[in-house]
């Protein structure tokens, strides 16, 4: 079975963000640091080399497979933020429709622009999120 690559790191996570390239990109994930804050109460850590993760689960599925993740997170990608929203999206389509310019996958928000975005409600749906995790997973860490 394949390792799991995203995993937690020691890295300095302000040091990582500084490090971000696209001015956008960094103050945008300046700006999700706090928004991650509020919203989880927890601290952020560093995953693989460019995740920023809030608190940690673990899973096995049916096959035996397994692994650790964290309850959600954020990353500065290149074309956009990426914010992991783990539970999915499904719970979440009145906020979506409220929130603003942004595309999504199954648990993945990508916003080019925070200033395009309803943070509060964005807020929200990260709230509500990491509420939904820790009732799935109760032996959550932080």
């Amino acid at each position: 079975m394949a390792d799991n690559k995203t995993k937690p790191t020691d890295g300095n996570v302000n040091e990582f963000i500084e490090s971000v390239e696209n001015e956008r990109r960094r103050e945008d994930a300046k700006t999700l640091l706090k928004v991650m804050k509020r919203a989880t109460g927890l601290k952020p850590r560093l995953w693989s080399e460019n995740l920023i993760g809030y608190g940690h689960y673990n899973y096995k599925y049916k096959s035996g497979h397994g692994g650790e993740y964290f309850l959600t997170g954020f990353s500065p990608r290149k074309a956009a933020s990426s914010i992991y929203i783990m539970p999915g999206f499904k719970p979440y389509a009145k906020q979506l429709a409220k929130l603003g310019k942004h595309k999504h996958s199954v648990s993945c928000l990508y916003v080019t622009r925070l200033e395009n975005i309803d943070l509060d409600i964005l807020e929200e749906i990260i709230t509500d999120s990491v509420a939904r995790m820790k009732q799935t997973y109760p032996d959550w860490s932080k």
